[in-house]
C-alpha cells in the first residue's frame, strides 16, 4: 500500500512545502542514507541523534534521487517535497501508526526483557502454513524499528507478530499505538536494559503499557513482578504452576536433549514435547502454547508442530571461506526485509570489490511472484551486487526479471545438490559471498562447502556488542567530540579490517594502528577513514604516502629523517600527529625539547593534523593527582604548537579510563580502545558494556580416572577417585596461558565451571568435569565469553583483559556476527 505525500502531511501533523505535483506514491521509509533502494518511492525522515542529525545527509540523498523528506526544519531543495513538522521520531510513529488502524486482523504484541524475537520467530515457525503473516525482521523493536515493523503490513496479511523493547520511561507509551496489539505476550522481567528505570518493578509496570488495549494478554504466573505489574485492560490469560492459572504445569521431564511438559487447560489434560532443555526455551515454548490455543489451535497440532521446533539462528555470521573469500551465513530465512538487512552487512564489508549473493526460493510471501523477483533482483542491483546464484524451482523460473533488472552474471540450479556438482564451474576466488535462504534449502551444507577448514576452536565476534559499546561511549561524549577507534595489535585479538568496516559504517572519525603494516592491511580491505599510525619507522615512510597513512613523530630523529625524505621525494604538507610525553615515559617530545620542536616544526614538509599525549593511570583515583598534573602540562605545551604552527591542530589525550572519569579532558577527541570491546577499565558503572568476544573450543576426548593416574606433562595433574576429565583443543599456542594450568583456570562446561587439571600443552588442556552431568565428546566449552568473562580470565592469569585478549593467536579461527 502506498500514501500520497499529501495525506502522509496530514496523518504526522505536518506543514506541506510541495515541490513535486506528480503523484508518486510512497511505499518505503527511510532512515539512513546507506539504505537507500528505491529512490523515487522512499520518504526519507531525518531524525535526530545525540551526535549526528539526518539533516546532514539530505543533500546526497538529493542527488540520488530522493524527493521526499520528513525534517524539522526545511532545506534548499528544488522541486522536492518537505513536511515541516516538530519531530521527525514522533512523525514517524505518527505515520505506521495510522498505517496500523487501516488493518483489522489479530496482531500479537510481544515484551519483556528476554526472549521476546525467539517467541516472535517460533510462533512464525508454529503458524505459517494457517497464516500469511508479517512480522518485526530480525529483532526491530526500538523506537524506529517498530515503525518500520509495522509499514510492512499490507492486505495480503492475515496475522501480525511485533516485538517492542523500551529501556526509558514514556517510550512504551509511543509505541502502544504503533503496535495496537489485540493479542498481548508478556515474556518475563529481569536485568536486561535496566539502567533507564528506578526498579525492576517500575520497568515492569511501564513495559505493560502496550496493552493498553489488547483484548488478552498472555504471561507467566510463576513471576511475582510480572504478575504485581499486569495492567487492568485486557483478558489475563496465565500459564504456570499455579492451580489458577489457565495453562496449568503438572510436570516437566528432561531427557536426551528432550523437555516432555504435562500441562492442564480447563478439562483437558496433554502433553508437549520440545527439543530442548534450557529453562529459557521451556518458557519461550510455554509462552507460544498459550498464544496457539488463544488463536485455536488443535491440541493434537500444537503437540506435533512443537516437537519440530528449531533454534533460532539470530545472527548473521561472517567468517573466512576458501580461496581468501569471506563468508555471510544468514541461512535460515528468506524474506524482503531479511535480505535487505543482509544486504547492508554485504554492502558494509569493504575486503572484496566482488559480492556474490547465493539465494533461495522465497516461499509464502504473499506477493505475486513476478512483482515478487523483480523486486528482489533490482534490490541485488542497487546494492552492487556482482553475481546472483539462485537454488530453487521458483527463482529459476523467474530467470528472466533477472535479466531485465539485474545487471550482474547470474546462475540457477533446481537443488543444493545440482549445486554442488557445478561448484568447482563458479570459480569463488576473493569475494564476499552472502549465503540466504529459506530454511527448507538446508543451506548449511553450502555454508560447509565455502567456508575454510580451520581447528574447531574458534573466537566469536559480537559486532551488535561492538556497536553499542561505541553507542554507550558515545552518551559521554560531548557533541563535537570526535572519536578515534583503536584497532592495534590485530583489533585487541577480535580481527582488522572485519572491525574496522563495522567502525567505518558506524561513523568514528580515525582509527588508531600499532604499525604502518596494520595500516596498510586496512586500507587494503576497503578501509577509507583516516588512519594514525603510532609506531612508525624508516622503513615504513613509502607505505606511509602510498596508503594514506598519518605517522606519529614523536622523537628528532624520526622527525629529520621523515622530514628529509619528503622532501627528497617532493611531498609537501604530508599529514602527521605530535606525540608528547607528559609522564608515560614510553613515546614522546618531552617537555625539554619543545621550545626546539616549536623551531623546527614550521619549516617541516609537515601538516600537524593533531597533537596528543598518553594518560599513564587514567583509571585510578589514586593516581588523579598525577593524571591531573599529566593533563596541565599538555594543555599548556599544546596551546604553544597551536600558536607557532598558525592553525587548527586537535587536541586529544583522553583514553577509555579518560573517558569516563575525566570528562573535562575529552577536548577535540578521543582514544577509545578497550572500551570497544566491553571492558570498562575505570570501573566507572557508567556504562552499560557487553563483552564482544567469545573463545570457544570442543571436546576432543573424555577419560575415566583410576585413583592416582596422571593427566599431562610432568605429571602434574593426579586423578582421585572418579575423576572424569575431558581433553579440549585449545592449548597456549592458541592463547590459552599456562599458568592457567593445574587448576588456577577454569573453563564452561553445561553450565558449570570445570578446573583445568595437570600442565596445559601447547595445542590441548584437560580439564576435570566430574560431576558435570551429560558431557559427552564433541560439545562445546566456553573459555571465555558471556558466561564466563574474560576479567575473570585475567584474575586467575594475574594479568590484565587486552593481554588476554590479544594473545588469541590468529590460528584460531574468528567468527563476525550481527544478531
Amino acid at each position: 500500500m502506498g500514501y500520497s505525500i499529501q495525506y502522509i502531511a496530514g496523518a504526522v501533523g505536518g506543514h506541506l512545502l510541495q515541490g513535486d505535483a506528480t503523484s508518486v506514491m510512497i511505499e518505503h521509509l527511510l532512515l539512513d542514507s546507506r539504505r537507500l533502494i528505491f529512490p523515487t518511492t522512499s520518504l526519507f525522515f531525518a531524525l535526530k541523534g545525540p551526535r549526528r542529525y539526518g539533516g546532514q545527509f539530505i543533500k546526497e540523498l538529493f542527488r540520488r534521487g530522493v524527493r521526499n523528506f520528513v525534517v524539522e526544519e526545511a532545506q534548499e531543495l528544488p522541486g522536492a517535497n518537505q513536511v515541516i513538522v516538530k519531530d521527525t521520531l514522533a512523525a514517524l510513529q505518527a505515520l505506521a501508526a495510522g498505517h496500523r488502524r487501516q488493518y483489522t486482523l489479530p496482531v500479537v504484541g510481544i515484551t519483556g526483557s528476554n526472549g521476546k524475537t525467539i517467541i516472535k520467530e517460533w510462533l512464525n515457525q508454529l503458524l505459517e502454513e494457517e497464516y500469511e503473516i508479517v512480522r518485526s525482521p530480525k529483532s526491530y523493536n526500538s523506537q524506529t524499528g517498530v515503525p518500520l515493523s509495522v509499514w510492512q503490513l499490507g492486505p495480503q496479511h492475515e496475522l501480525a507478530i511485533f516485538e517492542a523493547g523500551v529501556s526509558l520511561r514514556g517510550e512504551m507509551e509511543r509505541l502502544e499505538p504503533v503496535i495496537r496489539p489485540t493479542l498481548g505476550v508478556f515474556t518475563n522481567i529481569g536485568e536486561a536494559h535496566s539502567e533507564g528505570f528506578s526498579s525492576r518493578a517500575e520497568k515492569a509496570r511501564e513495559k505493560m503499557k502496550l496493552f493498553a488495549h489488547a483484548e488478552t494478554l498472555v504471561y507467566c504466573s510463576d513471576q511475582p513482578e510480572t504478575v504485581k505489574a499486569l495492567p487492568a485492560g485486557p483478558t489475563l490469560f496465565a500459564w504456570g504452576h499455579d492451580e489458577n492459572a489457565a495453562i496449568r504445569i503438572r510436570s516437566t521431564e528432561k531427557k536426551a536433549g528432550w523437555t516432555v511438559i504435562g500441562l492442564t487447560h480447563g478439562a483437558a489434560e496433554f502433553t508437549v514435547s520440545i527439543p530442548f532443555t534450557d529453562p529459557a526455551s521451556i518458557e519461550n515454548a510455554l509462552h507460544c502454547v498459550a498464544v496457539l490455543l488463544l488463536l485455536g489451535q488443535p491440541v493434537q497440532r500444537i503437540q506435533t508442530s512443537l516437537a519440530l521446533l528449531q533454534p533460532i539462528a539470530m545472527r548473521l555470521e561472517l567468517k573466512s571461506g576458501i580461496n581468501h573469500c569471506s563468508i555471510i551465513n544468514d541461512s535460515y530465512s528468506a524474506d524482503l526485509n531479511s535480505l535487505s538487512i543482509a544486504l547492508d552487512f554485504l554492502s558494509q564489508q569493504q575486503q572484496h570489490d566482488r559480492r556474490t549473493v547465493i539465494l533461495s526460493d522465497f516461499l509464502e510471501s504473499g506477493r505475486e511472484e513476478n512483482e515478487l523477483y523483480a523486486t528482489i533482483a533490482q534490490t541485488l542491483g542497487q546494492k552492487q551486487v556482482d553475481r546472483l546464484i539462485g537454488i530453487g524451482p521458483r527463482i529459476g523460473a523467474h530467470a528472466a526479471a533477472f535479466g531485465q533488472w539485474f545487471p550482474g552474471e547470474t546462475a540457477f540450479y533446481p537443488t543444493v545438490e545440482a549445486f554442488r556438482s557445478d561448484l568447482g564451474r563458479l570459480h569463488f576466488r576473493d569475494e564476499s559471498i552472502l549465503i540466504k535462504g529459506a530454511r527448507v534449502f538446508e543451506f548449511e551444507e553450502i555454508d560447509s562447502l565455502l567456508t575454510e577448514r580451520i581447528h574447531q576452536t574458534v573466537m566469536e565476534v559480537n559486532l551488535n556488542a561492538m556497536a553499542e559499546n561505541l553507542r554507550q561511549w558515545r552518551q559521554l561524549l560531548q557533541p563535537a567530540t570526535r572519536v578515534m577507534a583503536m584497532v592495534k595489535a590485530f583489533g585487541y585479538g577480535s580481527g582488522s579490517f572485519e572491525i574496522a568496516n563495522l567502525l567505518q559504517f558506524h561513523g568514528v572519525d580515525w582509527l588508531g594502528v600499532a604499525y604502518a603494516d596494520e595500516g596498510v592491511m586496512l586500507r587494503k580491505g576497503g578501509i577509507r577513514i583516516p588512519i594514525m599510525v603510532m609506531n612508525t619507522e624508516d622503513s615504513s615512510f613509502q607505505s606511509l604516502v602510498e596508503y594514506n597513512l598519518e605517522p606519529v613523530i614523536y622523537s628528532f630523529s624520526l622527525l629529520r629523517t621523515f622530514d628529509r625524505w619528503l622532501k627528497k621525494e617532493g611531498i609537501p604538507a604530508f599529514p602527521v600527529h605530535i606525540e608528547l610525553e607528559t609522564g608515560m615515559n614510553r613515546l614522546g617530545f618531552p617537555n625539554e625539547e619543545i621550545d626546539e620542536l616549536l623551531r623546527v616544526l614550521p619549516g617541516a614538509a609537515f601538516k600537524v593534523l593533531s597533537v596528543f599525549s598518553h594518560f599513564a593511570a587514567s583509571e585510578e583515583a589514586q593516581q588523579d593527582a598525577f593524571t591531573n598534573k599529566q593533563a596541565q602540562l599538555y594543555l599548556a605545551t599544546a596551546q604553544r604548537l597551536q600558536d607557532a604552527l598558525g592553525y587548527p591542530i586537535l587536541q586529544h589525550l583522553a583514553n577509555s579510563a579518560g573517558i569516563a572519569r575525566h570528562p573535562e579532558l575529552q577536548l577535540d577527541m578521543v582514544r577509545l580502545g578497550i572500551g570497544l570491546y566491553g571492558i570498562d577499565p575505570a570501573g566507572s558503572g557508567r556504562l552499560d558494556l557487553q563483552e564482544v568476544s567469545t573463545l570457544k573450543t570442543t571436546i576432543a576426548q573424555i577419560k575415566h580416572l583410576r585413583t592416582g593416574d596422571t593427566i599431562g606433562y610432568n605429571r602434574r595433574g593426579i586423578a582421585s577417585a572418579g575423576t572424569v576429565t575431558a581433553t579440549v583443543r585449545i592449548g597456549y599456542a592458541d592463547g590459552y596461558s599456562r599458568s592457567l594450568g593445574n587448576g588456577v583456570g577454569k573453563m564452561w562446561v553445561n553450565g558449570r565451571l570445570a578446573p583445568t587439571i595437570g600442565i596445559v600443552s601447547m595445542d590441548m588442556t584437560m580439564i576435570d568435569i566430574t560431576g558435570i552431568p551429560d558431557v559427552k565428546e564433541g560439545d562445546e566449552v566456553v573459555v571465555f565469553g558471556k558466561e564466563l568473562s574474560v576479567n575473570q580470565l585475567a584474575i586467575w592469569s594475574q594479568t590484565i583483559p587486552y593481554e588476554i585478549l590479544t594473545s588469541v593467536s590468529q590460528r584460531v579461527k574468528r567468527i563476525y556476527f550481527e544478531e
